[in-house]
C-alpha cells in the first residue's frame, strides 16, 4: 500500500486501551479520565482492522495502549494478530510493570518483540516522573525477557535529567543485549509542557564519551530508530528524532486508536473512524459495559472487509507530506497521547 507521496505502508500501531497502571507526567498525570469501556474496539473488531491492513500490504504490527498489560486479552490478542495472512510480525511496547506476569504468555502466544518504556534508573527520578515505586520490577523483567532471547529495547523520552540519567541508561546495553533508543518528546498532549532535549546535543555528548561509535546498518525494526553501535557493548543506541532529524520522508507508518480511528499522522486529527464501520446497525444494550460481537460473524467477513478496504485505502490517500511539530500552530490534533496510543 502506497500512499500519494509513494511512501510504502507497511506498519500499524493498534492501541488496545487508553488505560495504564502508570501516571506518567508528561503522558498521562493524575486526572486524566479513561472512556467509557464500550468505547473501545473488542478482540474482534481490532483483527478485523488487522485483516483489512494485512490485505492492504501491512506487515508489522505493534501493540500499544494506554498499557497494553492492564487489559486482560492482551495476549489472547497477540495470538489472533499473529495468525492473521501477511503479517509477518507482532510486537508490543510496554511499561514493564506487568510484563513479568504476562512473559510466558506472550512468548506462547508468538510475540516477535518487546519495547519497554523507561525514561530512567533513578529509583526516586522515577517515581517522580510515573508516580509509582516500580522500577526494580521493571529491571526484572527487562533481564528475563532479554535472556529468554526475546528482542527487547528500552525506549526512554529524551527528558533534561541531566548527564547522569542517559550515561546510565546506555549502560543497560553494555551487559544486556538490548538496544537503547531515546526518543525525542513531541509537541503533543501534556508533552507540550515538557521540551525535550535536542538530540543533536545528546549526541555530542554521547560522542565524547564513546568516541568510538560507529553507525549499525542492521535492521533492528520497522521504525525511523537511527542505530549506533559503541565496543564492546551488546546492544546498540539508538535515536528517534521527531524535532531534530525530521524522518517524514520515509514513514511507514498509520495508527489505529482504541476506540477505532485510524491516524495516518500524529500531527493531524484526520483520519477516518473504523468503529463506524465495524458498528454500523448496531446499538448498545441497556446495561451492557462492553461491546460484544455479532456470534457467528467472522472479522474476516468479506462486506465487512470491503467497507474497511475503502475507507482505509481513502485515509492513507490523504497521509500528509509531513508533521508540523515546528509550526505548533499548525498542528490540529489536540487529543492526549493516552488517546491516540504510544
Amino acid at each position: 500500500m502506497k500512499d500519494e507521496w509513494g511512501r510504502t505502508i507497511d506498519y500499524m500501531r493498534i492501541s488496545i486501551t487508553d488505560r495504564c497502571n502508570l501516571r506518567c507526567r508528561y503522558c498521562m498525570p493524575d486526572g486524566v479520565k479513561s472512556v467509557p469501556r464500550w468505547e473501545i474496539l473488542a478482540l474482534e473488531e481490532i483483527e478485523a482492522a488487522a485483516v483489512c491492513a494485512a490485505g492492504l500490504g501491512v506487515r508489522f504490527l505493534k501493540v500499544t495502549g494506554g498499557e497494553p498489560l492492564v487489559r486482560r486479552d492482551c495476549c489472547s490478542l497477540v495470538e489472533r494478530l499473529k495468525k492473521i495472512p501477511g503479517i509477518e510480525k507482532v510486537t508490543l511496547t510496554t511499561n514493564g510493570v506487568l510484563l513479568k506476569e504476562y512473559m510466558d504468555r506472550l512468548l506462547q502466544a508468538g510475540i516477535d518483540g518487546i519495547n519497554v518504556s523507561l525514561d530512567t534508573l533513578d529509583p526516586e527520578q522515577y517515581r517522580q516522573i510515573t508516580g509509582r515505586d516500580c522500577l526494580d520490577e521493571v529491571l526484572e523483567a527487562i533481564g528475563r525477557a532479554a535472556s529468554l532471547g526475546i528482542p527487547v529495547k528500552i525506549n526512554a523520552v529524551s527528558l533534561d535529567l541531566g548527564d547522569e540519567n542517559w550515561q546510565a541508561l546506555v549502560k543497560l546495553g553494555k551487559e544486556l543485549p538490548v538496544d537503547v533508543r531515546f526518543i525525542e518528546m513531541m509537541p503533543i498532549g501534556h508533552g507540550k509542557g515538557f521540551p525535550s532535549v535536542d538530540h543533536r546535543e545528546l549526541f555530542e555528548k554521547m560522542h565524547a564519551v564513546y568516541p568510538d561509535m560507529e553507525p549499525d546498518s542492521r535492521r533492528h525494526g520497522y521504525g525511523p530508530a537511527v542505530y549506533w553501535r559503541i565496543p564492546g557493548f551488546k546492544g546498540s543506541v539508538g535515536f528517534i528524532s521527531a524535532m531534530h532529524g525530521k524522518f517524514c520522508a520515509d514513514c511507514n507508518r498509520i495508527r489505529l486508536t482504541s476506540q477505532g480511528y485510524l491516524k495516518t499522522c500524529l500531527c493531524y486529527e484526520d483520519g477516518v473512524d473504523l468503529r463506524a464501520i465495524l458498528r454500523e446497525g448496531k446499538n448498545r444494550p441497556a446495561g451492557e459495559m462492553h461491546y460484544l460481537w455479532p456470534a457467528g460473524m467472522s472479522p474476516a467477513d468479506p462486506a465487512l472487509q470491503r467497507r474497511l478496504r475503502e475507507a482505509m485505502e481513502a485515509a492513507v490517500s490523504r497521509k500528509p507530506k509531513a508533521h508540523c511539530f515546528e509550526r505548533p500552530q499548525d498542528i490540529t490534533e489536540g487529543a492526549d497521547m493516552i488517546a491516540i496510543g504510544g
